[in-house]
């Protein structure tokens, strides 16, 4: 059996719910093992084009059974909207394409009035938050104070912790932040109107996982964010709140004994960064803009324009470490292509020093982009589908990031669009 993790090498938003989407047709499982609806994945198939938040970006795929894993921050409300805009597109969705581990925690109304009250609370020091409650979900699981989706199905004693939550809840909204509080009543019509939807699809995925493993089925994980983002391992604390590593794959997406064949590193042509925190390559000024223009680079979840800069290889040499990375997907490719000459940001200049290293976080407010520049091609490459079609300076640009990154880089996207990729190496996951 083969099994395959699809994760971002740099600060997300690489393009890996274009990878998923695309390499779906040769698995038989896909979980979103971490993250919750802050994600941005965009999506463009024969269906239309989406942006995924909560759903794995197998779920256009006939015959691929999609799951939420437990490592998700499953926020009921979301999701049951998000399934509704694609049923309204023609996506079939049911529970048998789509199931929610009952070990998932639930993401509740309260986590996303707590993640923009403390941004608010933080002004111009703020982690540049999505306010969709992420951190607050994360920090209440881990005082295990959440509710596990399977509990939907006990409506008694899941009735029961509510009231205390809501209690305990209430205290640091009214008596911390001076907001408003909570009623059980409003509780309750949030149970009906996202939770008892969402109950069809709830089950014991772990053992489903379990089944598919001794069937031989293969599984592809699909991640959120990328390596920089990671809780432990990234910019902190301007990070997400957690794990966005393959090596967590298996333990959230509820089956820990599974082994990893691949790591897919998905690495954009140029930098992006949503949010705040340090961010060594960024360019500012017009030749940003033009580079956000011509990447259409504004957040799928927020609409925030994005950072911009050349594609940073000491983050990028880093992040692929992280992930474990056996193959790289360049995205993006054919949004350079009005450039005569192409940055790329190779060292950091680092209390006078120069550097390859990626520096502790606390020291990256001081680092410095040492640039190199490349031969632009400066045509059109979005409609090339093979390799030995590219221009020769587009090739010399792909080649020279995976010397640099130590790291095969297998495909290389032109386009948004399913087909819209060049594949250098064929994929074979057996």
């Amino acid at each position: 059996m083969g099994n395959c993790v699809i994760v971002g090498v740099n600060w997300g938003d690489e393009g890996k719910g274009r990878m998923v989407d695309y390499l779906t047709e040769q698995y038989d499982v896909v979980v979103r093992y971490q993250g919750g609806g802050n994600a941005g994945h965009t999506v463009i198939n024969e269906k239309g084009k989406f942006a995924l938040h909560l759903l794995p970006s197998g779920i256009f795929r006939s015959g691929v059974v999609n799951i939420l894993g437990n490592g998700v921050a499953l926020d009921p409300e979301n999701l049951w909207k998000e399934i509704l805009e694609l049923r309204e597109k023609g996506v079939q969705i049911t529970p048998d394409n789509l199931r929610i581990s009952n070990r998932a925690s639930l993401l509740l109304p309260w986590h996303r009035d707590l993640d923009a009250l403390e941004e608010q609370r933080l002004a111009d020091r703020q982690y540049g938050s999505t306010k969709q409650g992420i951190a607050p979900f994360y920090s209440d699981k881990f005082q295990k104070k959440t509710i596990l989706a399977g509990q939907l199905a006990h409506m008694d004693s899941l009735r029961e912790q509510l009231q205390a939550l809501l209690e305990w809840k209430n205290l640091t909204l009214t008596r911390v932040y001076g907001a408003s509080g909570y009623t059980m009543a409003q509780m309750e019509q949030w149970l009906q109107d996202f939770c008892a939807p969402i109950l069809p699809f709830v089950c014991d995925t772990g053992a489903y996982l379990r089944q598919a493993q001794g069937q031989g089925k293969s599984i592809l994980f699909e991640a959120q964010l990328g390596a920089l983002r990671d809780l432990d391992y990234g910019i902190y604390p301007y990070t997400t709140s957690s794990n966005t590593l393959a090596a967590y794959a298996p333990i959230g997406a509820g089956l820990p004994s599974a082994g990893i064949d691949e790591v897919i590193g998905v690495v954009k042509a140029y930098s992006t960064c949503v949010g705040e925190g340090p961010f060594v390559c960024e360019t500012f000024g017009d030749e940003a803009e033009r580079l956000r223009e011509a990447g259409a680079e504004y957040g799928a979840k927020t609409g925030r324009p994005r950072r911009v800069g050349p594609v940073d290889l000491v983050a990028t040499r880093y992040g692929a470490a992280l992930q474990g990375a056996t193959r790289l997907a360049l995205t993006k490719l054919d949004v350079l292509s009005y450039l005569d000459t192409i940055p790329v940001c190779t060292r950091y200049r680092l209390n006078g020093n120069e550097t390859d290293q990626f520096p502790f976080p606390t020291e990256l407010e001081d680092a410095e982009p040492v640039l190199e520049f490349l031969e632009g091609w400066h045509c059109d490459i979005s409609g090339v589908r093979r390799w030995e079609d590219l221009p020769e300076a587009a090739q010399a640009y792909v080649t020279y990031l995976e010397k640099a990154i130590g790291c095969p880089i297998a495909y290389v996207s032109v386009g948004a669009e399913r087909d819209s990729i060049i594949v250098r190496q064929e994929h074979d996951h057996d």
